[in-house]
């Protein structure tokens, strides 16, 4: 079976899922909830917005009682990767190179992500 690829995610379907990742399977009100409090997103906004995440493929739902309680079906990792790559298309054209060179001149990375980033550099030669 051929997995087709998850649509980009405006600012907002990412705060929203994020949370979601976060809580688990959660009803709307759960997730409208755990908002930060600074947001003044309403009820009806946060279930338009699961709505249009269930509708590109990143969650699904069930019915219990009255509520509908909504639950991710892509992976975490899945949605990282293409929010990245989307970045990285965007502002760099694909190339990931001047993002890590700011991460690290800014002083984002520490020795220790320095340090696993070798590692994994190194186990992708061993593997190639």
């Amino acid at each position: 079976m051929v997995k087709k690829a998850l649509p980009k995610l405006s600012p907002a379907e990412t705060e929203i899922i994020s949370i979601l990742y976060q809580l688990g399977s959660s009803s709307v009100l759960q997730i409208a909830d755990n908002l930060p409090a600074d947001r003044n997103i309403t009820y009806a906004t946060v279930q338009t917005l699961l709505r249009r995440l269930e509708k590109k493929g990143y969650i699904k739902h069930c019915i219990k009682g009255k509520a509908h309680i909504f639950s991710p079906i892509a992976s975490k990792e899945s949605l990282i990767k293409k929010s990245v790559s989307d970045f990285i298309g965007q502002l760099f054209g694909g190339d990931a190179m001047p993002l890590v060179q700011h991460l690290a001149k800014s002083g984002q990375i520490t020795e220790q992500d320095i340090d696993e980033l070798k590692d994994i550099i190194n186990n992708k030669k061993i593997e190639e």
